[in-house]
């Protein structure tokens, strides 16, 4: 059971080293529907190589993605909510925002790849600052023509944001589709406040389900450059100064994979192993 994903129309691709450590130096592991992924042999971080440019690859967030994600956009919000539960942010929100308040401004979160803009509509109406960055241009459209919300439509590094702007940067199901992780955290790390802190969620390579499936595991598809495992996910926040705070995962086995008696068997029984089929990491700068 695979997750939303495009046929491949790039045309130009590249051979890349690793997007942790850097190394040239990999295994080939997964041929998933013709997709080559490999394996770091210095750091264990998993890619596709060679991969799609990223100025091709951004093509394909399309009508048609707009479609997946406002088809999705309550249970999506639902699941975002229920991870940010179980990682400890609500937790942790009102000495967040008051801690904001006595500096004399309003607490502020950045959503990356927010879709529709769901979940920033949700804290905005909570009395947060909230704001959204989204590739996919005709869903970042509706979020601001539909609702009002503050969205910049791009990536994370072309939207500019000064140093320091946020408390909170939030990103669900985004960094394994990019083809620069490293980057991205340089930039997350960037635009957090001191004691700001990052929450991101991810499939988890190392988790049960990728283990028993392999090559045909739900994530490894044409759309995921990159493939975390909550030690992989980890050493690359630590390397841009974060603390990793809390992990969670989540998922034993996907609906239609096994009876729902089972299935749920597997659900209960992964989590407080850590083995889920995704991961939430929280860190703070």
């Amino acid at each position: 059971m695979k997750t939303f994903s495009k046929s491949p129309s790039e045309k130009e691709f590249a051979e890349i080293s690793c997007g942790l450590c850097g190394s040239s130096r990999y295994r080939r592991i997964w041929k998933s529907g013709g997709i080559p992924f490999v394996k770091c042999r210095s750091c264990g971080l998993v890619y596709q190589n060679p991969q799609p440019v990223q100025e091709q690859l951004l093509g394909r967030y399309d009508e048609e993605y707009f479609d997946y994600e406002k088809e999705n956009e309550a249970n999506f919000l639902n699941l975002m909510k229920l991870g940010l539960r179980d990682v400890g942010f609500f937790g942790r929100e009102a000495q967040i925002r008051a801690s904001a308040e006595a500096l004399g401004r309003t607490a502020s979160f950045l959503d990356i790849g927010c879709a529709t803009g769901a979940l920033i509509e949700y804290l905005g109406s909570s009395g947060w600052n909230a704001e959204g960055v989204e590739v996919c241009a005709p869903s970042a459209r509706f979020g601001i023509e539909e609702k009002g919300l503050n969205i910049h439509i791009g990536t994370l590094e072309a939207a500019g944001f000064p140093d320091s702007s946020f408390d909170v940067v939030h990103c669900s199901h985004l960094i394994e589709h990019l083809t620069d992780p490293d980057a991205f955290i340089a930039e997350t790390a960037r635009i957090l406040r001191p004691g700001g802190i990052v929450i991101i969620v991810t499939p988890d390579i190392s988790g049960f389900q990728a283990l028993l499936f392999r090559g045909g595991w739900r994530s490894a598809i044409n759309d995921h450059m990159h493939l975390f495992s909550k030690k992989t996910l980890s050493k690359l926040l630590r390397k841009h100064g974060f603390v990793i705070q809390k992990s969670v995962s989540w998922g034993g086995l996907a609906a239609g994979t096994a009876p729902k008696l089972l299935k749920s068997a597997a659900d209960r029984i992964v989590k407080p192993l850590g083995a889920g089929d995704v991961v939430c990491i929280m860190g703070m700068i």
